[in-house]
């Protein structure tokens, strides 16, 4: 069953927070697969963190490099990839994720997003802004992003990472079966 997997990439987003990195870390030992976060990359090409690309360039800049990662990226097959969480707002960027991957969204509560990144300095979107308001909001205007561009759709609250892990391949190789 697995095996059909193996010429996919498997891409996870969603808002930060959900367990995109740790899942998609999980899911790549589980299948042997190679892991590339679409931040690393860009922090690694820039030879500068995100907060500091933030700060020094802006927004637009950032998801100017974001655009070329994920265009850079989308070309490997058979790897897992954990997008940032603005990665999808822009439409080319989900037309690259969706031509070699399979996208799942991963969702969780803003109380739960909150307590995951309360104590991080690496979320420039929330800094002077780590409250449950504040992230449902931003949760709310991003989610028909994320809804739009996604394949598959799954909760990670009060789920243990292996049990997250497992329903993705699940329902990873269901989608590729009804294709």
């Amino acid at each position: 069953m697995i095996k059909k997997l193996e010429s996919y990439n498997i891409v996870f987003i969603g808002f930060m927070g959900v367990g995109k990195t740790t899942i998609s870390s999980h899911i790549a030992k589980l299948l042997n697969k190679e892991l590339i976060e679409t931040d690393v990359y860009i922090a690694e090409k820039a030879n500068m963190d995100i907060p500091s690309i933030f700060d020094k360039f802006g927004e637009n800049y950032f998801r100017d490099l974001e655009s070329e990662a994920v265009a850079e990226i989308s070309k490997k097959r058979g790897v897992i990839i954990s997008c940032g969480g603005g990665a999808v707002i822009r439409e080319k960027n989900v037309l690259e994720l969706k031509e070699s991957g399979i996208i799942i969204k991963l969702t969780a509560t803003p109380n739960t997003v909150l307590q995951r990144v309360k104590g991080s300095k690496e979320r420039p979107i929330l800094n002077g802004h780590m409250n449950t308001e504040f992230i449902a909001s931003l949760m709310e205007k991003r989610d028909n992003f994320y809804s739009n561009a996604a394949d598959i759709t799954i909760s990670t609250d009060g789920k243990t990472v292996d049990e997250v892990a497992k329903e993705c391949i699940e329902k990873s190789i269901l989608f590729i079966e009804s294709k």
